[in-house]
């Protein structure tokens, strides 16, 4: 008998976790074409259509023009709204981390320090709660990375209603991130040691380290080893050009070092992960081709000789300056991702074309993870990954989300937060 209790009780427990956790259901595959008029059609490439006609089918858009341009199927009237290709959010965690203090529910980092072997996108989390909060604000698509040691693993790219990482993926594995080693270093107070800042006596070091790790990849790959390297093989697709290197960088000296080293190591694609100090070296990133993924907008001064307001006007200065800018939101809770089209409003605060703020989080990051062939921007034979709001999607205040489309799939925008909303509001109103 009490064996029975006991395994009822489990089973009572189970459920009570899965309905705790479940997310929305996935959208169903679109059947029929979808016409959307009237709105304001930000492109996302920097052009705007007023009176727009959007029109898309099997998850592609089919035809994008004025009033003038014909529907199909079903008619959605957005007189007065707009209408905004689907968000990219950069370097995220997202799907790989539900709670912070609960240990088995944290896979975003494995252990050891050259580890590009490590695939982000297995332990991705589809149903994640933290996910579906996204959507909402307009995020629609994520690059998943890892995080943790000097080479962490690879990202992917996934959409963000599926039902496993399976279906969320739109482009697994297109780039290998590292953190190049820091020329600076803290004082171990614990020890004994002046807390204060100083160099890193062993930086040349750890930097030789992470060029043999590549060089030994390079030449693991040229000579044709008859034992196989789980870590080398992963820098296959990054030596051969195919794939990006993202490298977490924030000095001028680390930035410098971080491209020119690279470079000479055979390694194409760069792409730089914070760039607090990129700024000063524009130059030698235009040279050399180089994007930057900035931290969100809302921070406080990087250091203590930073302008105080650096962070809210730092993508602006780079983008002025040429560069391809995207943003990651690393030092905050994995769950204010959901906020990255206010960290562009802020840029429209700086001055920046809100236009342009725009492309920052969705045409260039599409471009850096190599996926603007069907993402980032709203044109005809493009996904269908769009969604209408009430108003500027980029302004807290006015962004109310109506309809959201991921592949043609109209998503639902509920959430546990609406849940918890309608549930109170309820109580309040009896």
């Amino acid at each position: 008998m009490k064996k029975t209790n006991l395994l009822a009780l489990l089973g009572a427990l189970t459920a009570m976790s899965w309905s705790a956790t479940a997310q929305q259901t996935p959208a169903p595959k679109q059947t029929e074409a979808i016409s959307i008029v009237g709105a304001t059609a930000h492109l996302g490439n920097g052009q705007v259509i007023q009176q727009a006609t959007l029109v898309f089918d099997q998850g592609q858009i089919i035809a994008l023009g004025g009033p003038e341009t014909p529907t199909q199927g079903q008619v959605i009237s957005a007189s007065g709204k707009h209408i905004y290709p689907g968000f990219i959010t950069m370097g995220t965690s997202l799907g790989l981390i539900e709670v912070d203090a609960v240990k088995a529910t944290d896979d975003q980092g494995d252990i050891g320090d050259m580890i590009p072997h490590v695939r982000s996108i297995i332990a991705y989390d589809a149903e994640s709660k933290v996910v579906e909060s996204m959507r909402p604000n307009g995020v629609l698509l994520a690059q998943v990375s890892p995080k943790g040691g000097m080479i962490s693993g690879s990202s992917s790219v996934v959409q963000l209603d599926a039902w496993n990482w399976e279906d969320a993926a739109v482009k697994t594995d297109e780039g290998i991130h590292m953190s190049w080693p820091n020329p600076i270093s803290q004082g171990r107070w614990w020890m004994g040691e002046d807390p204060g800042m100083k160099p890193n006596k062993n930086y040349s070091l750890q930097v030789d380290r992470l060029l043999q790790f590549i060089e030994e990849a390079k030449a693991y790959h040229q000579g044709g080893s008859a034992t196989r390297n789980e870590p080398y093989e992963a820098l296959k697709d990054l030596l051969a050009g195919e794939d990006a290197a993202y490298v977490a960088a924030d000095s001028e000296r680390q930035i410098i070092d971080a491209v020119q080293k690279l470079k000479a190591a055979g390694i194409q694609k760069v792409v730089i992960v914070g760039g607090r100090e990129a700024y000063k070296v524009i130059p030698m990133l235009l040279e050399n081709q180089v994007p930057v993924i900035t931290q969100a907008t809302h921070q406080l001064p990087f250091d203590a000789d930073s302008d105080y307001d650096m962070p809210f006007k730092l993508p602006k200065i780079l983008s002025d300056g040429g560069l391809v800018v995207a943003m990651h939101n690393m030092n905050e809770a994995n769950h204010q991702n959901r906020n990255l089209p206010f960290y562009a409003g802020q840029l429209v605060g700086q001055g920046m074309n809100p236009e342009e703020a725009l492309r920052v989080i969705t045409q260039y990051p599409a471009k850096i993870l190599g996926i603007d062939q069907s993402y980032g921007t709203l044109e005809v034979g493009k996904s269908a990954t769009l969604f209408i709001s009430q108003g500027d999607a980029l302004d807290m205040r006015t962004n109310q989300i109506e309809h959201a489309f991921i592949d043609g799939r109209k998503i639902s925008l509920e959430t546990h937060q609406t849940e918890l909303y309608q549930r109170y509001s309820g109580k309040y109103n009896q």
